[in-house]
C-alpha cells in the first residue's frame, strides 16, 4: 500500500466517494492507493485533500514526508 492509501485508510475514506467529487475515477484511485509505482499528480492531491476536507499540505506532508534533498 502507498501512503496516500494509508493515509485514506487512518481516515476511513470511501474511494467511491472520493471519484465521485474529485473526477478521479476509482480505478485510479485504487492505482495510486495500492502501487508504489504509480506517480500521483499535484492536481489529484489537490483534489483528494479538497474531497477528504483537509489541508491540501497536511497531505502533502504526509505522502512525501520520505522525500529529502541531497547534499
Amino acid at each position: 500500500m502507498t501512503k496516500l492509501g494509508l493515509y485514506l485508510a487512518k481516515k476511513t475514506v470511501n474511494k467511491a466517494e472520493v471519484s465521485r467529487r474529485t473526477g478521479i475515477s476509482t480505478s485510479r484511485l485504487s492505482e495510486l492507493t495500492l502501487n508504489e509505482t504509480t506517480k500521483l499528480r499535484a492536481d489529484e492531491l489537490y483534489l483528494i485533500a479538497l474531497a477528504i476536507d483537509v489541508n491540501p499540505h497536511e497531505l502533502l506532508d504526509y505522502v512525501c514526508s520520505d522525500l529529502k534533498l541531497e547534499k
